[in-house]
């Protein structure tokens, strides 16, 4: 009895450590729909949350807390009654501040393309080399960004190798009639996040993200006043990027994820610094130059 015990033990211990990397809140709402029932949206919900929650999507060894919060908000727009659905998602993550109980966001991201097709008691599967169905696919590249981005801030362009797989899965994705996988298609999807990502002219963001995060905040407990004239610094940096790319997508998702967090960071810094960092603000970001009026104060 003690042997099975131990034996049992064992398991989850191992479960543990080896675990999944995602904490994901799945949200799935039909505000025009009229032929969806709330059965069948309460099974596809849990379906996806089941995808993304129950699985390992790296060889990593990780413990439950360092889980990554992430969530998905699906709105769907139109389906069929059997099989296919229109739909948006926003997709927002965040990690946790070393020596606080803060989560500082690292993603959001509107796709308004997430059209899939699924029938209920399918069952999901996934494979990083051939696309599986567009609901898995979809639900898989995010997963893989949600991760890459995360390893971004804990090591300098650590989610590389993951943010690799996701561009897999667009290029496997391309030859599908799914919206969204191919350059053609928009100025803002997944073809254009994950190779903002990749490359190298927007590595500056990535760069920024890590030590932002690693350097900057998980450090604001030992000099509050230094530290965040270090990282109001690391926003100037920002400018050597040439924004006006077509098909550059990391200015908004930075921005929509960060702006907030900003103009708490760096109000009431002495002197005219909160002054100064509006005025840079402003200039990286114009679309939320209202929200950084508060800085000026």
């Amino acid at each position: 009895m003690v042997r099975i015990l131990f034996t049992l033990f064992l398991v989850h211990f191992c479960c543990l450590l080896q675990g999944q990397e995602l904490l994901a809140r799945v949200e799935v709402s039909v505000p025009q729909v009229q032929n969806a029932n709330s059965r069948t949206i309460d099974f596809l919900k849990n379906v996806i949350s089941d995808f993304l929650n129950n699985r390992s999507w790296t060889d990593n060894k990780i413990s439950p807390e360092e889980r990554i919060d992430c969530s998905f908000n699906i709105v769907i727009s139109s389906f069929d009654g059997v099989s296919q659905y229109k739909a948006s998602v926003q997709v927002n993550s965040a990690r946790p501040v070393y020596g606080t109980n803060y989560n500082s966001p690292v993603l959001s991201f509107k796709d308004k393309y997430f059209n899939f097709s699924y029938t209920e008691g399918e069952q999901l599967e996934f494979n990083e080399n051939q696309n599986m169905g567009t609901l898995s696919s979809l639900l898989a590249f995010y997963a893989q960004i949600i991760i890459g981005m995360d390893m971004d801030t804990f090591k300098s362009m650590g989610g590389t190798a993951i943010l690799g797989r996701a561009r897999n899965i667009v290029n496997y994705s391309q030859s599908t009639q799914t919206e969204g996988w191919r350059a053609m298609d928009a100025t803002d999807n997944r073809y254009w996040l994950v190779n903002n990502l990749l490359d190298r002219k927007y590595f500056p963001y990535r760069e920024f993200s890590y030590t932002y995060h690693r350097d900057g905040l998980d450090r604001m407990t030992e000099n509050e006043q230094e530290t965040k004239k270090k990282m109001a610094e690391l926003l100037s940096k920002l400018k050597e990027v040439d924004r006006s790319n077509t098909g550059n997508v990391l200015t908004n998702v930075l921005f929509t994820a960060k702006s907030n967090e900003f103009v708490g960071l760096f109000s009431k810094m002495p002197g005219n610094e909160s002054v100064k960092i509006f005025n840079l603000l402003v200039d990286l970001d114009p679309g939320n130059s209202a929200k950084y009026e508060k800085l000026k104060n």
